[in-house]
């Protein structure tokens, strides 16, 4: 091999060698950022699990516990009933004290959003009302409610129990 020509190999190996060092020392660069990102991302990983357990376990609280506001206000009604039973002396004192209850009752559940469905002079509605019962009636019109058997009440905006009635069909 001429001088000149091995010369310019060993340039060459050289140059060569020099790039794949170059190169190796990008790999490893390369490598220990994927090794930081698959730590970040199995981290992210965990710490959302852990939300996800956490988030459970306090939408489970939330529904163990959503009624215990009026549950509160039921136990007043409930001692008030004990007071009246163990100090009831007449017929009277039981019905004045009944009254009351029914009325501090009633007051929790309407501010609740408790509300009775209208049904009296009321046109027949099959999302508020059951029929089960129809008669022809003179006094009444076609589909208009003669008679209440059942209150129904709804929750806010939805009906929670129908009104259970009787309908006037004309034949």
């Amino acid at each position: 091999m001429p001088k000149q020509k091995k010369k310019k190999s060993e340039k060459e190996l050289e140059k060569c060698t020099k790039r794949l060092k170059e190169l190796k020392k990008e790999l490893s660069k390369k490598e220990d950022e994927i090794e930081e990102h698959i730590s970040h991302l199995q981290r992210l990983q965990a710490d959302f699990e852990n939300y996800k357990k956490q988030r459970e376990k306090q939408e489970t609280q939330i529904i163990e516990y959503a009624n215990e506001k009026l549950i509160l206000k039921l136990v007043d009604v409930l001692e008030d009933m004990e007071r009246a039973m163990d100090n009831c002396k007449s017929p009277k004192d039981f019905e004045d004290g009944l009254n009351l209850i029914y009325r501090k009752f009633n007051n929790i559940l309407e501010k609740e959003g408790l509300q009775r469905i209208p049904t009296k002079g009321e046109k027949f509605d099959p999302f508020k009302h059951e029929a089960i019962q129809v008669e022809n009636h003179e006094k009444y019109k076609n589909g208009e409610i003669i008679e209440e058997i059942s209150r129904g009440y709804m929750l806010k905006d939805k009906i929670i129990k129908p009104s259970l009635v009787k309908v006037c069909k004309k034949d």
